[in-house]
Protein backbone atom coordinates (compact mmCIF):
# COMPACT_ATOMS: atom_id res chain seq x y z
CA UNK A 1 0.00 0.00 0.00
CA UNK A 2 1.14 3.26 -0.93
CA UNK A 3 1.45 6.64 1.40
CA UNK A 4 -0.18 9.81 0.76
CA UNK A 5 2.48 12.27 1.59
CA UNK A 6 0.73 15.59 2.97
CA UNK A 7 2.33 18.62 3.12
CA UNK A 8 1.19 19.36 6.43
CA UNK A 9 3.26 21.50 9.05
CA UNK A 10 4.74 19.39 12.04
CA UNK A 11 3.30 21.16 15.19
CA UNK A 12 5.00 22.05 18.09
CA UNK A 13 4.77 19.66 21.20
CA UNK A 14 3.34 21.51 24.16
CA UNK A 15 2.03 20.97 27.42
CA UNK A 16 -1.47 23.38 27.15
CA UNK A 17 -2.77 24.65 30.81
CA UNK A 18 -6.52 25.86 30.35
CA UNK A 19 -6.63 28.72 33.12
CA UNK A 20 -8.13 31.93 33.56
CA UNK A 21 -6.20 34.96 33.04
CA UNK A 22 -6.51 36.09 36.48
CA UNK A 23 -4.19 32.79 37.44
CA UNK A 24 -2.19 32.69 34.58
CA UNK A 25 0.76 34.07 36.62
CA UNK A 26 0.61 31.81 39.18
CA UNK A 27 0.26 28.76 36.89
CA UNK A 28 3.07 29.85 34.96
CA UNK A 29 5.12 29.87 38.17
CA UNK A 30 4.14 26.65 39.01
CA UNK A 31 4.95 25.29 35.88
CA UNK A 32 8.63 26.70 35.89
CA UNK A 33 9.18 25.18 39.09
CA UNK A 34 8.40 21.59 37.45
CA UNK A 35 10.42 22.29 34.59
CA UNK A 36 13.27 23.27 36.93
CA UNK A 37 12.72 20.04 39.22
CA UNK A 38 12.46 18.01 35.34
CA UNK A 39 16.33 19.74 34.73
CA UNK A 40 17.97 18.92 38.31
CA UNK A 41 16.62 15.13 37.71
CA UNK A 42 18.16 15.14 34.24
CA UNK A 43 21.24 16.84 36.12
CA UNK A 44 21.28 13.88 38.56
CA UNK A 45 21.21 11.25 36.36
CA UNK A 46 23.53 12.87 33.42
CA UNK A 47 26.05 13.15 36.52
CA UNK A 48 25.74 9.56 37.41
CA UNK A 49 25.87 8.49 33.69
CA UNK A 50 29.52 10.04 33.33
CA UNK A 51 30.54 8.09 37.18
CA UNK A 52 29.26 4.89 35.41
CA UNK A 53 31.41 5.63 31.60
CA UNK A 54 34.52 5.81 33.76
CA UNK A 55 33.82 2.69 35.59
CA UNK A 56 32.89 0.98 32.10
CA UNK A 57 35.98 2.17 30.74
CA UNK A 58 37.97 0.56 33.48
CA UNK A 59 36.27 -2.71 32.79
CA UNK A 60 36.81 -2.47 28.94
CA UNK A 61 40.66 -2.15 30.14
CA UNK A 62 40.40 -5.80 31.69
CA UNK A 63 38.88 -7.51 29.18
CA UNK A 64 40.84 -6.05 26.11
CA UNK A 65 43.79 -6.76 27.71
CA UNK A 66 42.94 -10.77 29.16
CA UNK A 67 41.16 -11.27 26.03
CA UNK A 68 44.21 -10.14 23.52
CA UNK A 69 44.62 -8.72 20.17
CA UNK A 70 42.18 -5.78 21.34
CA UNK A 71 39.33 -8.04 21.91
CA UNK A 72 36.51 -7.29 24.28
CA UNK A 73 34.04 -8.86 26.09
CA UNK A 74 30.41 -7.68 26.15
CA UNK A 75 28.26 -7.64 29.52
CA UNK A 76 24.69 -7.20 28.20
CA UNK A 77 22.15 -5.51 30.74
CA UNK A 78 18.94 -4.38 30.14
CA UNK A 79 19.94 -1.06 29.62
CA UNK A 80 21.66 -1.82 26.24
CA UNK A 81 25.14 -3.47 25.68
CA UNK A 82 28.51 -2.53 27.66
CA UNK A 83 31.61 -3.82 27.40
CA UNK A 84 33.60 -4.43 30.08
CA UNK A 85 37.92 -4.70 31.78
CA UNK A 86 41.19 -4.61 33.54
CA UNK A 87 45.17 -4.40 33.98
CA UNK A 88 47.14 -7.07 34.64
CA UNK A 89 48.37 -7.19 37.86
CA UNK A 90 51.97 -5.88 38.48
CA UNK A 91 55.14 -7.91 39.10
CA UNK A 92 55.94 -7.89 43.14
CA UNK A 93 59.00 -8.53 44.96
CA UNK A 94 59.95 -11.44 47.08
CA UNK A 95 61.40 -11.74 50.44
CA UNK A 96 64.89 -10.38 51.24
CA UNK A 97 65.23 -7.79 47.95
CA UNK A 98 63.43 -7.13 45.20
CA UNK A 99 62.82 -9.80 42.54
CA UNK A 100 61.21 -10.33 39.48
CA UNK A 101 58.48 -12.87 39.49
CA UNK A 102 59.48 -15.61 37.18
CA UNK A 103 63.14 -15.75 38.72
CA UNK A 104 64.17 -18.74 39.86
CA UNK A 105 65.33 -18.35 43.57
CA UNK A 106 67.53 -20.69 45.08
CA UNK A 107 67.28 -22.43 48.41
CA UNK A 108 69.59 -21.53 51.31
CA UNK A 109 70.23 -25.16 51.38
CA UNK A 110 71.05 -25.62 47.76
CA UNK A 111 72.95 -21.86 48.15
CA UNK A 112 75.36 -23.31 51.22
CA UNK A 113 76.26 -26.78 49.02
CA UNK A 114 77.61 -24.27 45.96
CA UNK A 115 79.38 -22.29 48.35
CA UNK A 116 81.03 -25.57 49.29
CA UNK A 117 81.84 -26.00 45.81
CA UNK A 118 83.51 -22.97 45.55
CA UNK A 119 85.78 -23.30 48.38
CA UNK A 120 87.32 -26.70 47.15
CA UNK A 121 87.46 -24.94 44.12
CA UNK A 122 89.66 -22.12 46.14
CA UNK A 123 91.55 -24.65 47.99
CA UNK A 124 93.30 -26.39 44.42
CA UNK A 125 96.67 -25.86 44.31
CA UNK A 126 96.54 -24.06 41.14
CA UNK A 127 93.83 -21.37 42.72
CA UNK A 128 96.02 -18.64 43.75
CA UNK A 129 96.12 -16.51 40.41
CA UNK A 130 92.36 -16.51 40.45
CA UNK A 131 91.80 -15.86 43.88
CA UNK A 132 92.18 -12.12 43.57
CA UNK A 133 91.13 -9.48 40.89
CA UNK A 134 94.05 -9.50 38.26
CA UNK A 135 96.44 -6.51 39.46
CA UNK A 136 96.57 -5.07 35.43
CA UNK A 137 98.91 -2.24 36.57
CA UNK A 138 101.30 -3.96 38.95
CA UNK A 139 101.79 -6.60 35.72
CA UNK A 140 101.59 -4.23 33.19
CA UNK A 141 98.75 -5.82 31.55
CA UNK A 142 97.85 -2.34 29.22
CA UNK A 143 95.39 -4.39 26.92
CA UNK A 144 93.60 -6.42 29.39
CA UNK A 145 90.69 -4.47 29.78
CA UNK A 146 90.62 -4.17 25.97
CA UNK A 147 90.67 -8.05 25.69
CA UNK A 148 88.29 -8.88 29.10
CA UNK A 149 85.71 -6.85 29.26
CA UNK A 150 84.08 -8.08 32.61
CA UNK A 151 86.69 -9.39 34.62
CA UNK A 152 86.13 -11.23 37.86
CA UNK A 153 87.55 -13.65 40.58
CA UNK A 154 86.61 -15.88 42.90
CA UNK A 155 87.05 -13.47 46.08
CA UNK A 156 84.78 -11.04 44.11
CA UNK A 157 82.27 -14.03 44.16
CA UNK A 158 82.62 -14.57 47.49
CA UNK A 159 81.99 -11.17 48.40
CA UNK A 160 79.25 -10.71 46.64
CA UNK A 161 77.86 -13.99 47.98
CA UNK A 162 77.92 -12.61 51.39
CA UNK A 163 76.58 -9.60 50.13
CA UNK A 164 73.55 -11.91 49.43
CA UNK A 165 74.10 -10.36 45.68
CA UNK A 166 73.06 -13.59 44.29
CA UNK A 167 69.50 -14.89 44.01
CA UNK A 168 70.34 -18.12 42.75
CA UNK A 169 73.14 -20.42 41.80
CA UNK A 170 73.02 -20.21 38.14
CA UNK A 171 74.18 -16.91 38.55
CA UNK A 172 76.96 -17.82 40.81
CA UNK A 173 78.06 -20.63 38.19
CA UNK A 174 78.07 -18.07 35.37
CA UNK A 175 80.61 -15.90 37.29
CA UNK A 176 82.81 -18.78 38.23
CA UNK A 177 82.92 -19.62 34.69
CA UNK A 178 83.66 -16.19 33.87
CA UNK A 179 86.66 -16.46 36.03
CA UNK A 180 88.56 -19.44 34.43
CA UNK A 181 87.00 -18.37 30.33
CA UNK A 182 88.74 -14.65 30.85
CA UNK A 183 92.06 -16.20 31.67
CA UNK A 184 91.85 -18.78 29.35
CA UNK A 185 90.62 -16.25 26.48
CA UNK A 186 93.53 -13.25 28.16
CA UNK A 187 97.02 -15.98 28.05
CA UNK A 188 97.66 -18.57 25.44
CA UNK A 189 97.38 -22.34 25.39
CA UNK A 190 100.79 -22.91 26.53
CA UNK A 191 100.51 -20.30 29.42
CA UNK A 192 100.79 -21.99 32.75
CA UNK A 193 97.58 -19.25 33.66
CA UNK A 194 95.66 -20.83 30.75
CA UNK A 195 96.13 -24.51 32.18
CA UNK A 196 95.32 -23.79 35.39
CA UNK A 197 92.12 -22.16 34.34
CA UNK A 198 91.63 -25.18 32.30
CA UNK A 199 92.14 -27.96 34.62
CA UNK A 200 90.07 -25.70 37.21
CA UNK A 201 87.09 -25.11 35.20
CA UNK A 202 86.81 -28.42 34.71
CA UNK A 203 86.59 -29.56 38.24
CA UNK A 204 84.31 -27.55 38.66
CA UNK A 205 82.43 -28.43 36.16
CA UNK A 206 82.00 -31.53 37.26
CA UNK A 207 80.85 -30.45 40.92
CA UNK A 208 78.32 -28.57 39.31
CA UNK A 209 76.84 -31.44 37.90
CA UNK A 210 76.26 -32.81 41.06
CA UNK A 211 73.73 -30.41 42.34
CA UNK A 212 71.47 -29.92 39.25
CA UNK A 213 69.51 -32.76 39.99
CA UNK A 214 68.56 -30.50 43.31
CA UNK A 215 68.59 -27.41 41.17
CA UNK A 216 66.17 -28.73 38.44
CA UNK A 217 63.77 -29.84 40.78
CA UNK A 218 63.62 -26.75 43.13
CA UNK A 219 63.50 -24.84 39.42
CA UNK A 220 60.07 -27.05 38.84
CA UNK A 221 58.70 -26.51 42.31
CA UNK A 222 58.83 -22.85 41.68
CA UNK A 223 57.55 -22.71 39.01
CA UNK A 224 54.43 -24.49 39.63
CA UNK A 225 54.20 -22.53 42.29
CA UNK A 226 54.57 -19.66 40.54
CA UNK A 227 51.80 -20.47 38.20
CA UNK A 228 49.47 -21.64 40.59
CA UNK A 229 49.65 -17.86 42.37
CA UNK A 230 49.10 -15.91 39.29
CA UNK A 231 46.03 -18.29 38.33
CA UNK A 232 45.03 -17.22 42.18
CA UNK A 233 45.37 -13.97 41.72
CA UNK A 234 44.21 -13.54 38.08
CA UNK A 235 40.46 -15.39 39.34
CA UNK A 236 40.65 -12.77 42.07
CA UNK A 237 40.89 -10.21 39.87
CA UNK A 238 38.36 -11.81 37.28
CA UNK A 239 35.87 -12.09 40.16
CA UNK A 240 36.13 -8.70 41.21
CA UNK A 241 35.80 -7.38 37.61
CA UNK A 242 32.82 -9.71 37.05
CA UNK A 243 30.94 -7.99 40.49
CA UNK A 244 31.36 -4.69 38.70
CA UNK A 245 30.35 -5.40 35.78
CA UNK A 246 27.00 -6.88 37.43
CA UNK A 247 27.17 -3.21 39.38
CA UNK A 248 27.33 -1.69 36.50
CA UNK A 249 24.59 -3.76 34.33
CA UNK A 250 22.04 -2.99 37.21
CA UNK A 251 22.97 0.94 38.33
CA UNK A 252 22.52 1.04 33.72
CA UNK A 253 19.17 -0.59 34.45
CA UNK A 254 17.95 1.43 37.02
CA UNK A 255 18.82 4.91 35.15
CA UNK A 256 17.34 3.51 32.07
CA UNK A 257 13.80 3.12 34.53
CA UNK A 258 14.83 6.48 36.49
CA UNK A 259 14.55 7.98 32.85
CA UNK A 260 11.31 6.15 31.61
CA UNK A 261 9.69 7.42 34.60
CA UNK A 262 10.81 10.97 33.98
CA UNK A 263 9.98 10.39 30.79
CA UNK A 264 6.11 9.48 31.51
CA UNK A 265 5.62 11.66 33.89
CA UNK A 266 6.44 14.94 31.45
CA UNK A 267 3.87 13.13 28.51
CA UNK A 268 1.14 12.99 31.30
CA UNK A 269 1.71 16.20 32.09
CA UNK A 270 1.76 17.02 28.34
CA UNK A 271 -1.96 16.90 26.66
CA UNK A 272 -2.87 14.33 23.91
CA UNK A 273 -1.95 14.82 20.27
CA UNK A 274 -5.45 15.77 18.82
CA UNK A 275 -6.54 14.14 15.12
CA UNK A 276 -5.50 16.95 13.17
CA UNK A 277 -2.04 16.53 15.10
CA UNK A 278 -2.28 13.18 14.16
CA UNK A 279 -2.80 13.60 10.25
CA UNK A 280 0.18 15.99 10.56
CA UNK A 281 2.53 13.35 12.27
CA UNK A 282 1.59 10.84 9.68
CA UNK A 283 1.74 12.97 6.86
CA UNK A 284 5.34 14.35 8.01
CA UNK A 285 6.47 10.57 8.51
CA UNK A 286 6.34 10.69 4.45
CA UNK A 287 8.92 13.46 4.04
CA UNK A 288 11.85 11.86 6.03
CA UNK A 289 14.59 11.31 4.92
CA UNK A 290 14.49 7.00 4.69
CA UNK A 291 17.42 7.10 7.26
CA UNK A 292 15.43 9.37 9.38
CA UNK A 293 12.52 6.83 8.71
CA UNK A 294 14.10 3.92 10.04
CA UNK A 295 14.86 5.81 12.79
CA UNK A 296 11.23 6.75 13.61
CA UNK A 297 10.38 3.48 13.27
CA UNK A 298 12.80 1.78 15.48
CA UNK A 299 11.18 4.49 18.74
CA UNK A 300 8.21 2.86 17.40
CA UNK A 301 9.54 -0.59 18.02
CA UNK A 302 11.00 0.33 21.46
CA UNK A 303 7.13 1.40 22.80
CA UNK A 304 6.00 -2.09 21.05
CA UNK A 305 8.41 -5.05 20.80
CA UNK A 306 5.99 -6.56 18.15
CA UNK A 307 5.77 -3.77 15.91
CA UNK A 308 8.38 -5.19 12.50
CA UNK A 309 10.38 -1.81 12.42
CA UNK A 310 12.73 -3.95 9.90
CA UNK A 311 10.14 -5.04 7.77
CA UNK A 312 10.46 -4.03 3.94
CA UNK A 313 7.00 -3.11 4.08
CA UNK A 314 5.03 -2.39 7.54
CA UNK A 315 2.05 -0.84 8.39
CA UNK A 316 1.59 1.65 11.15
CA UNK A 317 -1.46 2.56 12.91
CA UNK A 318 -1.22 6.27 14.78
CA UNK A 319 -4.27 5.87 16.77
CA UNK A 320 -2.63 2.83 18.32
CA UNK A 321 0.37 4.47 19.55
CA UNK A 322 1.12 5.42 22.90
CA UNK A 323 1.25 9.31 24.01
CA UNK A 324 5.12 8.40 24.97
CA UNK A 325 5.56 7.03 21.59
CA UNK A 326 3.41 9.91 19.54
CA UNK A 327 5.28 12.93 21.49
CA UNK A 328 8.91 11.02 20.90
CA UNK A 329 7.78 10.52 17.12
CA UNK A 330 6.51 14.35 16.76
CA UNK A 331 9.49 15.81 18.00
CA UNK A 332 12.23 14.18 16.55
CA UNK A 333 10.13 14.44 13.13
CA UNK A 334 10.33 18.27 13.75
CA UNK A 335 13.54 17.89 14.38
CA UNK A 336 14.07 15.87 11.37
CA UNK A 337 12.55 18.04 8.97
CA UNK A 338 14.18 20.98 10.25
CA UNK A 339 17.58 19.58 10.12
CA UNK A 340 16.70 18.17 6.51
CA UNK A 341 15.32 22.17 5.41
CA UNK A 342 18.65 24.01 6.71
CA UNK A 343 20.41 21.54 4.86
CA UNK A 344 18.69 21.76 1.70
CA UNK A 345 18.60 25.81 2.17
CA UNK A 346 22.04 25.96 1.02
CA UNK A 347 22.23 24.83 -2.26
CA UNK A 348 18.85 26.38 -3.07
CA UNK A 349 21.14 28.07 -6.12
CA UNK A 350 21.90 24.48 -7.20
CA UNK A 351 18.77 23.35 -7.55
CA UNK A 352 17.32 25.90 -9.24
CA UNK A 353 19.84 25.36 -11.70
CA UNK A 354 18.53 21.65 -11.93
CA UNK A 355 14.58 21.50 -11.44
CA UNK A 356 14.23 19.40 -13.43
CA UNK A 357 16.45 16.43 -12.13
CA UNK A 358 15.64 17.61 -8.78
CA UNK A 359 11.78 16.51 -9.71
CA UNK A 360 12.55 13.45 -10.97
CA UNK A 361 15.14 12.89 -7.63
CA UNK A 362 12.03 13.94 -5.28
CA UNK A 363 9.64 11.44 -7.01
CA UNK A 364 11.81 8.91 -6.87
CA UNK A 365 12.78 9.26 -3.35
CA UNK A 366 9.25 9.52 -2.30
CA UNK A 367 8.24 5.95 -4.37
CA UNK A 368 10.70 4.73 -2.54
CA UNK A 369 9.78 6.07 1.02
CA UNK A 370 6.22 4.86 -0.26
CA UNK A 371 7.52 1.40 -0.94
CA UNK A 372 9.62 0.94 2.06
CA UNK A 373 7.72 2.86 4.63
CA UNK A 374 5.29 2.62 7.56
CA UNK A 375 1.57 2.06 5.98
CA UNK A 376 -0.28 4.54 7.61
CA UNK A 377 -3.80 4.24 8.70
CA UNK A 378 -6.11 5.58 10.97
CA UNK A 379 -8.21 2.38 13.08
CA UNK A 380 -11.79 2.55 13.43
CA UNK A 381 -13.09 3.91 16.44
CA UNK A 382 -15.73 1.88 17.72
Amino acid sequence: MSVNVKEEPVLVPSCDVVVENTELEVVNRVEEAKLEDYGTCVDVITERVNQLEQKVVEVEQFYSIKDGAGQTNTSKSNSGGKKVTISQPSKCSSAGKEKTRGKHVSSPELMRQFATIIRQIAQQKWAWPFLEPVDVEGLGLDDYHKVIEKPMDLGTIKTKMEGSEYSNVREIYADVRLVFKNAMRYNEEKDDVYVMAESLLEKFEEKWLTIMPKLVEEEKKQAEEEAQDRASRQLAVEAAQAEKARDLSNELYEIDQELEKLRETVVQKCRKLSTQEKKGLSAALGRLSPEDLSKALKMVSEGNPQFPAGAPEVELDIDLQTDVTLWRLKVFVQEALKAANKSSGGTNAQNNNNGGEMNKTNAKRKREITDALTKVKKAKKP
